[in-house]
Formats: structure tokens, C-alpha cells, sequence
């Protein structure tokens, strides 16, 4: 977690890089305690998705002989881009309208070995009766025109400060190393400064994309086979 020197500094950045109208800029200034007690909230809720994770794959690897997930990974969002979204959106400036509105501040990215691993972790996961499920939306069974493959939850989960409980948002994205791969690498070439991305780029990818999924069944077929091969005669 961003110790409170670090909150401080990236608050005092946001001035000096963003130009807000002066009631925006009031907004922030007077609440900058409020803002580092928000993200460490956010902050402490990747956390508790991270433990989770982490325990559930503990617990597989004891049953099956192999971890689900390769890595974790997690990103909480900058405050100024926190102010730029909701501006950009029209949304109301206040915190209330931040946490109600805004379901991306906190990320974990759960990086799976297998495509049923996804699936698996994620019925374990919601099965737990502190996780409150909010939003789903499945790029694995139905990718997205580009070839996009992840599935994406929207959780509630709670946090517990010394005198308070408050449930933070957390998106979390399931994808294989297959998928994680194809869309760190599509983001880039989309994405890179002064070059066109064209048509023929775009279906370029998303043949590509078709291949990391074959690449995906192809890999689970053989595993599939190597327990057929280890498993004991009855």
C-alpha cells in the first residue's frame, strides 16, 4: 500500500498537471485526508482479494497436484484519473458519487493456467459469504469483436478498520496465460503513438486471438491426457 507521503505527493501532482475549475480544485484540496483514507480502503480490499486467491490456490495445489493460477497481479487507480473519469462521464464531484459510480478503481488480475481454472476459481470464490457479486460479463465464452478473451467480475468485498466496516468494489479479471499474453501485446500495437492502426491490423489480431484460444484447448486436451495416462488401474 502507497504509504500517506506518497498519497500526498501524487494529490500535490494532480494540481500541477490537471487544470480543474476552481470548484473542482477546492473539492480536492480541502478533502485530501478523505482521499488517502479512500484509497487505502481501496487498497486494503486488494488485499483481501489478493488472500483469497492466494488461499484457493493453495487449497487446489493440495488436491490436484498443480496450482490454477500462474500470478496475481493489481493496480489501484491515481487519483487524478479517478477526477478525470468522473468529469469525463459528468459525473457529481464528491466521494459518494466516486464509489458508487466507479467500479475499476481497484483491479486484481488473476492470470489461470488452464481455461476451467478461471470457472473453478471463480464459483469457489463467489461461493464465500463475505464476496457480493455485483457485475459479470463472460469475454471468455463470448469474446468481444476484437478477439478479446477475459471474464470479468465486479465484487463487493469488506474491509474492517478498527472502528468501522466498509464494503470497496474490486474488478477482477480471469484470463489464461494464452489470453493475458494476446492482450498485453494487442494493447500495445493498438495503442502505439504516431502509427495508424489499420483494418487488416485489427483482423491480424484477431486471428491471433483465434489461435491463442486453439492454443488453449490444445494445451488443456494434453493435460487432460497426461492424467488419463498417471491414473491408477482399478
Amino acid at each position: 500500500m502507497k504509504d500517506e507521503t506518497a498519497i500526498n505527493e501524487r494529490v500535490e501532482q494532480l494540481f500541477k498537471e490537471f487544470m480543474f475549475d476552481e470548484q473542482a480544485t477546492e473539492w480536492v484540496r480541502d478533502r485530501t485526508k478523505t482521499v488517502e483514507r479512500m484509497l487505502s480502503r481501496y487498497q486494503c480490499a486488494i488485499y483481501e482479494i489478493e488472500t483469497k486467491f492466494n488461499v484457493l490456490n493453495t487449497e487446489f495445489s493440495l488436491d490436484h497436484d498443480r496450482n490454477p493460477i500462474n500470478s496475481i497481479h493489481s493496480r489501484l487507480k491515481t487519483f487524478d484519473s479517478i477526477v478525470e473519469k468522473i468529469q469525463r462521464r459528468g459525473l457529481p464531484q464528491t466521494f459518494e458519487s466516486i464509489e458508487e459510480n466507479l467500479h475499476d478503481i481497484a483491479g486484481v488480475r488473476v492470470v489461470c493456467t488452464f481455461p476451467e481454472d478461471i470457472y473453478h476459481l471463480r464459483n469457489a470464490l463467489l461461493k464465500q459469504d463475505d464476496i457480493y457479486l455485483i457485475e459479470e460479463k463472460d469475454y471468455v465464452k463470448n469474446p468481444k469483436p476484437n478477439g478479446y478473451r477475459s471474464l470479468h467480475l465486479i465484487v463487493k468485498v469488506p474491509v474492517f478498520l478498527a472502528a468501522e466496516k466498509h464494503l470497496m468494489k474490486v474488478e477482477i479479471q480471469m484470463r489464461t496465460i494464452a489470453m493475458n499474453f494476446w492482450a498485453s501485446l494487442e494493447h500495445q500495437i493498438r495503442y502505439k503513438k504516431d502509427i495508424e492502426f489499420t483494418e487488416e491490423m485489427a483482423n491480424e489480431l484477431k486471428e491471433c486471438a483465434e489461435l491463442s484460444a486453439t492454443l488453449d484447448k490444445r494445451m488443456d486436451t494434453l493435460r487432460k491426457a497426461t492424467i488419463e495416462r498417471t491414473a491408477p488401474s482399478i
